[in-house]
Protein backbone atom coordinates (compact mmCIF):
# COMPACT_ATOMS: atom_id res chain seq x y z
CA UNK A 1 0.00 0.00 0.00
CA UNK A 2 1.52 3.30 -1.07
CA UNK A 3 0.85 5.77 1.71
CA UNK A 4 3.35 8.33 0.42
CA UNK A 5 0.76 9.79 -1.95
CA UNK A 6 -1.52 10.60 0.99
CA UNK A 7 -0.60 13.57 3.16
CA UNK A 8 -0.72 12.25 6.70
CA UNK A 9 -1.93 14.53 9.45
CA UNK A 10 -2.13 12.40 12.59
CA UNK A 11 -0.65 8.98 11.83
CA UNK A 12 3.11 8.84 12.25
CA UNK A 13 4.71 5.42 11.77
CA UNK A 14 8.39 5.50 12.58
CA UNK A 15 8.95 1.72 12.62
CA UNK A 16 7.33 -1.46 11.40
CA UNK A 17 5.47 -3.46 14.04
CA UNK A 18 6.71 -4.45 16.49
CA UNK A 19 9.37 -1.76 16.79
CA UNK A 20 12.58 -2.37 18.73
CA UNK A 21 11.28 -1.16 22.10
CA UNK A 22 8.02 -3.03 21.64
CA UNK A 23 9.97 -6.16 20.71
CA UNK A 24 11.81 -6.05 24.03
CA UNK A 25 8.55 -5.72 25.92
CA UNK A 26 6.96 -8.43 23.80
CA UNK A 27 9.68 -10.85 24.84
CA UNK A 28 9.05 -10.00 28.48
CA UNK A 29 5.30 -10.39 27.95
CA UNK A 30 5.71 -13.86 26.45
CA UNK A 31 8.00 -14.94 29.31
CA UNK A 32 5.83 -13.67 32.15
CA UNK A 33 2.18 -13.66 30.97
CA UNK A 34 0.12 -16.64 29.73
CA UNK A 35 -0.61 -16.85 26.03
CA UNK A 36 -4.37 -16.80 26.74
CA UNK A 37 -4.96 -13.02 26.86
CA UNK A 38 -5.11 -11.99 23.19
CA UNK A 39 -3.47 -8.84 21.80
CA UNK A 40 -4.68 -6.98 18.73
CA UNK A 41 -1.57 -4.98 17.83
CA UNK A 42 1.98 -6.22 18.56
CA UNK A 43 3.11 -3.12 20.40
CA UNK A 44 2.77 -1.30 23.73
CA UNK A 45 1.08 1.98 24.58
CA UNK A 46 3.03 4.98 25.82
CA UNK A 47 0.42 7.75 25.57
CA UNK A 48 -3.21 8.15 24.58
CA UNK A 49 -5.18 11.29 23.78
CA UNK A 50 -8.62 11.42 22.24
CA UNK A 51 -8.64 9.04 19.27
CA UNK A 52 -4.85 8.78 19.13
CA UNK A 53 -2.46 6.24 20.65
CA UNK A 54 1.32 6.49 20.62
CA UNK A 55 3.43 3.42 21.31
CA UNK A 56 6.80 2.97 23.01
CA UNK A 57 8.62 3.37 19.67
CA UNK A 58 6.98 6.71 18.92
CA UNK A 59 4.48 5.37 16.39
CA UNK A 60 1.19 7.28 16.51
CA UNK A 61 -2.01 5.47 15.54
CA UNK A 62 -5.62 6.45 15.03
CA UNK A 63 -7.62 4.15 17.27
CA UNK A 64 -10.75 2.63 15.73
CA UNK A 65 -10.96 -0.09 18.39
CA UNK A 66 -11.45 2.14 21.43
CA UNK A 67 -10.41 -0.55 23.92
CA UNK A 68 -13.18 -2.78 22.50
CA UNK A 69 -15.73 -0.02 22.87
CA UNK A 70 -14.63 1.22 26.30
CA UNK A 71 -13.52 4.69 25.23
CA UNK A 72 -16.53 6.52 23.80
CA UNK A 73 -15.12 9.75 25.28
CA UNK A 74 -11.60 8.92 24.10
CA UNK A 75 -8.23 8.34 25.72
CA UNK A 76 -7.51 10.45 28.83
CA UNK A 77 -10.32 13.02 28.52
CA UNK A 78 -9.11 16.03 30.55
CA UNK A 79 -12.30 16.46 32.58
CA UNK A 80 -12.23 12.82 33.63
CA UNK A 81 -8.54 13.02 34.52
CA UNK A 82 -9.22 16.11 36.65
CA UNK A 83 -12.09 14.36 38.44
CA UNK A 84 -9.85 11.38 39.19
CA UNK A 85 -7.08 13.58 40.56
CA UNK A 86 -9.57 15.32 42.83
CA UNK A 87 -10.90 11.98 44.07
CA UNK A 88 -7.37 10.71 44.74
CA UNK A 89 -6.84 13.56 47.20
CA UNK A 90 -9.85 12.45 49.28
CA UNK A 91 -9.91 8.66 49.51
CA UNK A 92 -9.16 5.66 47.31
CA UNK A 93 -11.39 2.86 48.52
CA UNK A 94 -13.17 2.76 51.87
CA UNK A 95 -15.32 -0.06 50.35
CA UNK A 96 -19.02 0.70 50.01
CA UNK A 97 -19.81 -2.29 52.26
CA UNK A 98 -17.73 -0.77 55.08
CA UNK A 99 -18.25 2.98 54.84
CA UNK A 100 -20.45 4.37 52.10
CA UNK A 101 -19.48 7.31 49.89
CA UNK A 102 -21.46 9.90 47.96
CA UNK A 103 -20.16 9.28 44.40
CA UNK A 104 -21.69 5.78 44.48
CA UNK A 105 -25.09 7.26 45.34
CA UNK A 106 -24.76 10.09 42.80
CA UNK A 107 -23.92 7.71 39.96
CA UNK A 108 -26.78 5.37 40.89
CA UNK A 109 -29.17 8.32 40.86
CA UNK A 110 -27.89 9.40 37.45
CA UNK A 111 -28.26 5.95 35.88
CA UNK A 112 -31.74 5.56 37.36
CA UNK A 113 -32.60 8.81 35.62
CA UNK A 114 -30.92 8.07 32.27
CA UNK A 115 -31.91 4.47 31.57
CA UNK A 116 -35.16 3.76 29.68
CA UNK A 117 -38.47 3.85 31.54
CA UNK A 118 -40.07 6.29 33.98
CA UNK A 119 -40.72 3.70 36.71
CA UNK A 120 -38.85 3.62 40.01
CA UNK A 121 -35.36 2.11 39.54
CA UNK A 122 -32.35 1.15 41.59
CA UNK A 123 -28.71 0.57 40.60
CA UNK A 124 -25.71 -1.17 42.11
CA UNK A 125 -22.14 -1.47 40.92
CA UNK A 126 -19.56 -4.15 40.20
CA UNK A 127 -16.23 -4.36 38.37
CA UNK A 128 -16.85 -5.83 34.89
CA UNK A 129 -19.52 -6.55 32.32
CA UNK A 130 -19.41 -10.26 33.11
CA UNK A 131 -20.00 -9.54 36.80
CA UNK A 132 -22.97 -7.36 35.89
CA UNK A 133 -24.45 -10.21 33.84
CA UNK A 134 -23.85 -12.72 36.64
CA UNK A 135 -25.65 -10.49 39.12
CA UNK A 136 -28.52 -9.64 36.79
CA UNK A 137 -29.17 -13.38 36.49
CA UNK A 138 -28.99 -13.78 40.29
CA UNK A 139 -31.47 -10.95 40.78
CA UNK A 140 -33.84 -12.28 38.10
CA UNK A 141 -33.85 -15.75 39.65
CA UNK A 142 -34.36 -14.37 43.15
CA UNK A 143 -37.26 -12.15 42.09
CA UNK A 144 -39.09 -14.71 39.94
CA UNK A 145 -38.30 -17.87 41.86
CA UNK A 146 -37.52 -19.47 38.49
CA UNK A 147 -34.29 -20.98 37.17
CA UNK A 148 -34.15 -21.02 33.36
CA UNK A 149 -32.29 -18.27 31.48
CA UNK A 150 -32.55 -17.81 27.70
CA UNK A 151 -29.84 -16.10 25.66
CA UNK A 152 -29.23 -16.00 21.90
CA UNK A 153 -27.02 -17.61 19.30
CA UNK A 154 -23.88 -15.53 18.57
CA UNK A 155 -24.42 -13.62 21.81
CA UNK A 156 -21.51 -12.65 24.05
CA UNK A 157 -21.98 -11.91 27.74
CA UNK A 158 -18.55 -12.43 29.31
CA UNK A 159 -16.01 -15.01 30.44
CA UNK A 160 -17.09 -15.93 33.98
CA UNK A 161 -19.03 -19.19 34.23
CA UNK A 162 -22.63 -18.01 34.04
CA UNK A 163 -21.71 -15.34 31.48
CA UNK A 164 -19.73 -17.89 29.47
CA UNK A 165 -22.67 -20.32 29.64
CA UNK A 166 -24.87 -17.64 28.09
CA UNK A 167 -22.26 -16.88 25.43
CA UNK A 168 -22.58 -18.63 22.08
CA UNK A 169 -19.17 -18.68 20.37
CA UNK A 170 -17.28 -21.87 21.26
CA UNK A 171 -13.78 -20.86 20.17
CA UNK A 172 -12.05 -19.12 21.83
CA UNK A 173 -14.47 -18.44 24.66
CA UNK A 174 -15.81 -21.86 25.75
CA UNK A 175 -13.62 -24.55 24.23
CA UNK A 176 -12.46 -27.00 26.91
CA UNK A 177 -13.86 -25.01 29.85
CA UNK A 178 -17.06 -26.97 30.48
CA UNK A 179 -19.28 -28.13 32.05
CA UNK A 180 -21.29 -24.95 32.00
CA UNK A 181 -24.07 -23.58 34.18
CA UNK A 182 -27.31 -25.58 33.92
CA UNK A 183 -30.72 -24.20 32.98
CA UNK A 184 -29.30 -21.94 30.27
CA UNK A 185 -30.73 -22.13 26.75
CA UNK A 186 -30.16 -20.38 23.43
CA UNK A 187 -32.59 -19.15 20.82
CA UNK A 188 -31.88 -17.91 17.27
CA UNK A 189 -31.23 -14.21 16.72
CA UNK A 190 -32.00 -12.54 13.37
CA UNK A 191 -29.04 -12.18 11.03
CA UNK A 192 -30.68 -10.68 7.97
CA UNK A 193 -27.60 -10.86 5.74
CA UNK A 194 -27.52 -14.61 6.32
CA UNK A 195 -31.26 -15.29 6.38
CA UNK A 196 -31.98 -18.90 5.28
CA UNK A 197 -33.78 -19.74 2.05
CA UNK A 198 -34.06 -16.15 0.93
CA UNK A 199 -36.33 -15.18 3.81
CA UNK A 200 -37.27 -11.52 4.09
CA UNK A 201 -36.50 -9.71 7.34
CA UNK A 202 -40.17 -9.89 8.32
CA UNK A 203 -40.29 -13.61 7.64
CA UNK A 204 -37.13 -14.28 9.61
CA UNK A 205 -38.38 -12.31 12.61
CA UNK A 206 -41.70 -14.17 12.54
CA UNK A 207 -39.94 -17.53 12.24
CA UNK A 208 -37.66 -16.89 15.22
CA UNK A 209 -40.43 -15.52 17.42
CA UNK A 210 -42.49 -18.61 16.60
CA UNK A 211 -39.56 -20.72 17.79
CA UNK A 212 -40.23 -19.45 21.31
CA UNK A 213 -43.62 -21.18 21.29
CA UNK A 214 -41.97 -24.39 20.10
CA UNK A 215 -39.27 -24.06 22.76
CA UNK A 216 -41.80 -23.62 25.54
CA UNK A 217 -43.51 -26.81 24.37
CA UNK A 218 -40.44 -28.96 23.79
CA UNK A 219 -37.80 -27.76 26.28
CA UNK A 220 -38.89 -25.55 29.18
CA UNK A 221 -42.34 -24.09 29.91
CA UNK A 222 -42.45 -20.32 29.77
CA UNK A 223 -43.57 -20.27 33.38
CA UNK A 224 -40.19 -21.73 34.42
CA UNK A 225 -38.08 -19.08 32.64
CA UNK A 226 -36.67 -16.35 34.88
CA UNK A 227 -35.20 -14.09 32.20
CA UNK A 228 -34.30 -13.56 28.58
CA UNK A 229 -31.00 -11.72 28.10
CA UNK A 230 -30.15 -10.07 24.79
CA UNK A 231 -27.76 -7.57 23.27
CA UNK A 232 -29.68 -4.83 21.43
CA UNK A 233 -26.87 -5.13 18.86
CA UNK A 234 -24.73 -8.26 19.00
CA UNK A 235 -21.15 -7.17 19.59
CA UNK A 236 -18.69 -10.06 19.45
CA UNK A 237 -21.26 -11.85 17.31
CA UNK A 238 -20.51 -9.51 14.42
CA UNK A 239 -22.41 -6.26 15.05
CA UNK A 240 -25.64 -7.94 14.03
CA UNK A 241 -28.48 -5.42 14.22
CA UNK A 242 -32.03 -6.68 14.88
CA UNK A 243 -35.24 -5.00 13.84
CA UNK A 244 -37.50 -3.13 16.23
CA UNK A 245 -40.15 -5.69 15.33
CA UNK A 246 -37.96 -8.49 16.71
CA UNK A 247 -37.01 -6.69 19.95
CA UNK A 248 -40.63 -5.73 20.58
CA UNK A 249 -41.69 -9.31 19.81
CA UNK A 250 -39.29 -10.68 22.43
CA UNK A 251 -40.59 -8.16 24.95
CA UNK A 252 -44.18 -9.23 24.23
CA UNK A 253 -43.27 -12.89 24.83
CA UNK A 254 -41.61 -11.95 28.10
CA UNK A 255 -44.68 -10.05 29.25
CA UNK A 256 -46.98 -12.93 28.29
CA UNK A 257 -45.12 -15.42 30.49
CA UNK A 258 -43.92 -13.13 33.29
CA UNK A 259 -40.31 -13.42 32.13
CA UNK A 260 -37.86 -10.61 32.88
CA UNK A 261 -36.06 -8.97 29.95
CA UNK A 262 -32.38 -8.19 30.59
CA UNK A 263 -30.75 -5.81 28.09
CA UNK A 264 -26.99 -6.32 27.92
CA UNK A 265 -25.81 -2.81 27.03
CA UNK A 266 -22.19 -3.41 27.96
CA UNK A 267 -20.94 -2.60 24.44
CA UNK A 268 -23.92 -0.65 23.08
CA UNK A 269 -24.36 1.79 25.95
CA UNK A 270 -23.35 5.40 26.58
CA UNK A 271 -23.96 6.95 23.20
CA UNK A 272 -22.36 4.32 20.99
CA UNK A 273 -25.40 3.63 18.79
CA UNK A 274 -26.65 7.20 18.45
CA UNK A 275 -28.81 6.98 21.58
CA UNK A 276 -27.63 6.89 25.17
CA UNK A 277 -28.73 3.23 25.20
CA UNK A 278 -29.49 1.06 22.19
CA UNK A 279 -32.84 -0.15 23.55
CA UNK A 280 -34.12 3.38 23.00
CA UNK A 281 -34.06 2.73 19.24
CA UNK A 282 -36.76 0.11 19.75
CA UNK A 283 -39.01 1.82 22.27
CA UNK A 284 -38.62 -1.15 24.62
CA UNK A 285 -38.01 -0.78 28.36
CA UNK A 286 -36.08 -3.72 29.83
CA UNK A 287 -36.65 -4.93 33.36
CA UNK A 288 -32.90 -5.05 34.04
CA UNK A 289 -29.95 -3.53 32.21
CA UNK A 290 -26.25 -4.37 32.42
CA UNK A 291 -23.61 -1.74 31.65
CA UNK A 292 -19.83 -1.45 31.67
CA UNK A 293 -17.12 -0.61 29.08
CA UNK A 294 -17.62 3.11 28.24
CA UNK A 295 -19.30 3.95 31.53
CA UNK A 296 -16.06 5.36 32.99
CA UNK A 297 -13.55 6.08 30.20
CA UNK A 298 -11.78 2.78 30.72
CA UNK A 299 -11.81 2.44 34.50
CA UNK A 300 -13.15 -0.92 35.71
CA UNK A 301 -16.72 -0.45 36.85
CA UNK A 302 -20.03 -1.99 35.81
CA UNK A 303 -23.66 -1.53 36.77
CA UNK A 304 -26.98 -3.31 36.99
CA UNK A 305 -29.99 -1.03 36.82
CA UNK A 306 -33.56 -2.27 37.07
CA UNK A 307 -37.03 -1.90 38.38
CA UNK A 308 -36.83 -1.08 42.07
CA UNK A 309 -38.96 -4.00 43.22
CA UNK A 310 -36.83 -6.44 41.21
CA UNK A 311 -33.53 -4.98 42.40
CA UNK A 312 -34.72 -5.24 46.01
CA UNK A 313 -35.41 -8.98 45.73
CA UNK A 314 -31.98 -10.06 47.10
CA UNK A 315 -31.56 -9.60 50.84
CA UNK A 316 -28.80 -7.70 52.61
CA UNK A 317 -25.41 -9.18 51.74
CA UNK A 318 -26.73 -11.34 48.87
CA UNK A 319 -25.26 -9.11 46.16
CA UNK A 320 -22.15 -6.94 46.14
CA UNK A 321 -18.38 -7.19 46.07
CA UNK A 322 -15.36 -5.66 47.77
CA UNK A 323 -14.32 -3.43 44.86
CA UNK A 324 -17.75 -2.90 43.30
CA UNK A 325 -18.42 0.75 42.51
CA UNK A 326 -14.96 2.04 43.36
CA UNK A 327 -14.85 5.78 44.12
CA UNK A 328 -12.52 6.34 41.17
CA UNK A 329 -14.87 4.54 38.78
CA UNK A 330 -17.86 6.49 40.08
CA UNK A 331 -16.06 9.84 39.81
CA UNK A 332 -14.97 9.03 36.24
CA UNK A 333 -18.42 7.83 35.21
CA UNK A 334 -20.14 11.00 36.41
CA UNK A 335 -17.77 13.06 34.25
CA UNK A 336 -18.22 10.72 31.28
CA UNK A 337 -21.98 11.15 31.42
CA UNK A 338 -21.57 14.93 31.68
CA UNK A 339 -19.34 14.88 28.59
CA UNK A 340 -21.81 12.72 26.64
CA UNK A 341 -24.61 15.15 27.44
CA UNK A 342 -22.76 18.45 27.09
CA UNK A 343 -20.91 17.52 23.89
CA UNK A 344 -23.92 15.71 22.40
CA UNK A 345 -21.81 12.68 21.64
CA UNK A 346 -24.80 10.47 20.83
CA UNK A 347 -25.50 12.77 17.90
CA UNK A 348 -21.82 12.63 17.00
CA UNK A 349 -22.09 8.83 16.92
CA UNK A 350 -24.79 9.03 14.27
CA UNK A 351 -22.58 11.32 12.16
CA UNK A 352 -19.61 8.95 12.44
CA UNK A 353 -21.76 6.01 11.39
CA UNK A 354 -23.11 7.89 8.39
CA UNK A 355 -19.56 8.67 7.21
CA UNK A 356 -18.48 5.03 7.55
CA UNK A 357 -21.60 3.78 5.78
CA UNK A 358 -21.19 6.20 2.88
CA UNK A 359 -17.51 5.34 2.41
CA UNK A 360 -17.76 1.57 2.52
CA UNK A 361 -21.19 1.37 0.95
CA UNK A 362 -19.64 3.12 -2.04
CA UNK A 363 -16.57 0.93 -2.33
CA UNK A 364 -18.72 -2.15 -1.78
CA UNK A 365 -19.85 -1.60 -5.37
CA UNK A 366 -16.24 -2.05 -6.52
CA UNK A 367 -14.96 -4.73 -4.14
CA UNK A 368 -17.01 -7.89 -4.32
CA UNK A 369 -15.57 -9.31 -1.11
CA UNK A 370 -17.41 -6.66 0.93
CA UNK A 371 -20.56 -8.62 1.63
CA UNK A 372 -22.40 -6.31 3.98
CA UNK A 373 -22.00 -2.90 5.59
CA UNK A 374 -24.17 -2.35 8.65
CA UNK A 375 -24.19 0.47 11.15
CA UNK A 376 -26.17 1.70 14.12
CA UNK A 377 -24.72 4.98 15.26
CA UNK A 378 -20.96 4.58 15.55
CA UNK A 379 -21.20 0.80 15.86
CA UNK A 380 -20.15 -0.14 12.34
CA UNK A 381 -19.36 -3.47 10.70
CA UNK A 382 -17.95 -4.50 7.33
CA UNK A 383 -18.44 -8.19 6.58
CA UNK A 384 -15.81 -9.86 4.38
CA UNK A 385 -16.83 -12.79 2.15
CA UNK A 386 -15.23 -14.90 -0.55
CA UNK A 387 -17.85 -13.88 -3.09
CA UNK A 388 -21.24 -12.14 -2.99
CA UNK A 389 -23.17 -15.20 -4.18
CA UNK A 390 -22.07 -17.85 -1.68
CA UNK A 391 -21.42 -15.27 1.06
CA UNK A 392 -18.85 -17.69 2.46
CA UNK A 393 -16.92 -15.95 5.26
CA UNK A 394 -13.31 -15.02 4.46
CA UNK A 395 -11.49 -14.99 7.77
CA UNK A 396 -8.05 -15.08 6.14
CA UNK A 397 -8.63 -11.97 4.02
CA UNK A 398 -10.06 -10.20 7.05
CA UNK A 399 -6.88 -10.93 9.00
CA UNK A 400 -4.69 -9.60 6.16
CA UNK A 401 -6.68 -6.37 5.97
CA UNK A 402 -6.35 -5.84 9.70
CA UNK A 403 -2.60 -6.45 9.65
CA UNK A 404 -2.15 -4.05 6.73
CA UNK A 405 -4.14 -1.38 8.53
CA UNK A 406 -2.15 -1.86 11.74
CA UNK A 407 1.18 -1.51 9.91
CA UNK A 408 -0.03 1.79 8.47
CA UNK A 409 -1.26 3.31 11.69
CA UNK A 410 -4.92 2.35 12.18
CA UNK A 411 -5.92 0.15 15.12
CA UNK A 412 -8.95 -1.95 14.27
CA UNK A 413 -10.42 -5.34 15.25
CA UNK A 414 -12.49 -8.18 13.89
CA UNK A 415 -15.62 -9.84 15.27
CA UNK A 416 -18.21 -12.46 14.38
CA UNK A 417 -18.38 -16.20 14.92
CA UNK A 418 -16.58 -16.65 11.59
CA UNK A 419 -13.95 -13.99 12.36
CA UNK A 420 -14.80 -12.19 9.12
CA UNK A 421 -16.33 -8.94 10.35
CA UNK A 422 -14.26 -5.76 10.65
CA UNK A 423 -15.74 -3.66 13.41
CA UNK A 424 -15.28 0.06 13.94
CA UNK A 425 -15.54 1.35 17.51
CA UNK A 426 -13.77 4.69 17.30
CA UNK A 427 -14.00 7.10 20.22
CA UNK A 428 -16.95 9.43 19.66
CA UNK A 429 -14.58 12.37 20.12
CA UNK A 430 -12.66 11.47 16.95
CA UNK A 431 -12.37 14.55 14.72
CA UNK A 432 -13.60 14.69 11.14
CA UNK A 433 -10.00 14.86 9.93
CA UNK A 434 -8.91 11.88 12.03
CA UNK A 435 -11.88 9.85 10.88
CA UNK A 436 -11.22 10.66 7.22
CA UNK A 437 -7.53 9.77 7.53
CA UNK A 438 -8.24 6.48 9.28
CA UNK A 439 -10.82 5.51 6.66
CA UNK A 440 -8.36 6.41 3.89
CA UNK A 441 -5.88 3.96 5.40
CA UNK A 442 -8.53 1.31 5.90
CA UNK A 443 -9.80 1.67 2.33
CA UNK A 444 -6.24 1.41 1.02
CA UNK A 445 -5.78 -1.76 3.07
CA UNK A 446 -8.95 -3.22 1.54
CA UNK A 447 -7.70 -2.46 -1.95
CA UNK A 448 -4.15 -3.69 -1.30
CA UNK A 449 -5.24 -7.00 0.20
CA UNK A 450 -8.22 -7.91 -1.91
CA UNK A 451 -8.76 -5.37 -4.66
Amino acid sequence: MDVKERRKTYIDMKTSLPGPEAQKLLERRMASIPRGPFNTVPTFAAKGEGALLTDVDGNTFIDLAGAIGSLNVGHCPPKVVEALKAQLDNYLHPCFHVMMYEPYVALAEKLNELTPGDHAKKTFFLNSGAEAVENAVKIARKFTGRKAIISFERGFHGRTYMAMSLTSKVKPYKNGFGPFAPDTYKMPYPYYYRAPNGMSADELDAYILQKFDDFFLSEVPGEDVAAVILEPVQGEGGFVIPSTRFIQGVKAICEKYGILLIADEVQTGFGRTGKMFAMEHHGVVPDLMTMSKSIAAGLPISAVTGRAEIMDAPGIGEIGGTYGGSPLGCAAALQVIAMLEEERLSERAATIGAVVTERFGRIQQELSFIGDVRTLGAMSAIEIVKNPVSRAPDKELTARILQEAHQHGVIIMSAGIYGNVIRILSPLVITDEQLAESLDVLEAAFRACGG
